[in-house]
């Protein structure tokens, strides 16, 4: 399965704090067997996250996005993929929260969502190194069935 990583961070794309949470949801990726085909730091901008998440699909079967899901004034993850999503698959969220929220009350304030765009799906994760992999954990045994239905295989 080939992946692109996209960090959703103000302060990580200004250069003023490093990205741990990309390299951590690679780290995952690559203890599945996943191939990390591209990695993205981005800012928290709507337009500009969403133009990415566009050029990303097709060329991938899954994005990863890191940051930006919370309910601050400058979390946009979901917006942008929503608005360029053309099918929300609200599963992926709900499971991610379900996990997160056992021993983390706080986790169900996070607002990650998944959507379909034509062949690619792309999934939320909290912008936390350990949120993300631990989020991406939750889902990571659905990952590889969800995309090969995408490519037309059946959900038996």
């Amino acid at each position: 399965m080939r992946v692109a990583i996209v960090t959703v961070s103000d302060s990580a794309a200004g250069g003023q704090r490093e990205d741990r949470s990309g390299p951590a949801v690679a780290q995952m990726c690559e203890k599945l067997r996943w191939q990390v085909a591209a990695t993205h730091v981005v800012a928290d901008d709507l337009e500009a996250l969403g133009a990415l998440l566009i050029k990303l699909a097709g060329t991938v079967d899954l994005v990863l996005t890191t940051g930006g899901t919370g309910i601050g004034p400058r979390d946009i993850t979901p917006e942008a993929t929503v608005a360029v999503g053309e099918r929300v698959v609200p599963g992926f969220g709900e499971r991610m929260r379900a996990a997160g929220g056992a021993n983390f009350a706080k986790a169900y304030l996070a607002r990650q969502t998944a959507v379909v765009r034509g062949s690619t799906l792309i999934v939320n994760l909290p912008g936390s190194p350990k949120g993300a992999v631990e989020s991406l954990d939750a889902v990571a045994e659905l990952l590889p069935h969800a995309i090969e239905v995408l490519k037309g295989a059946r959900h038996d």
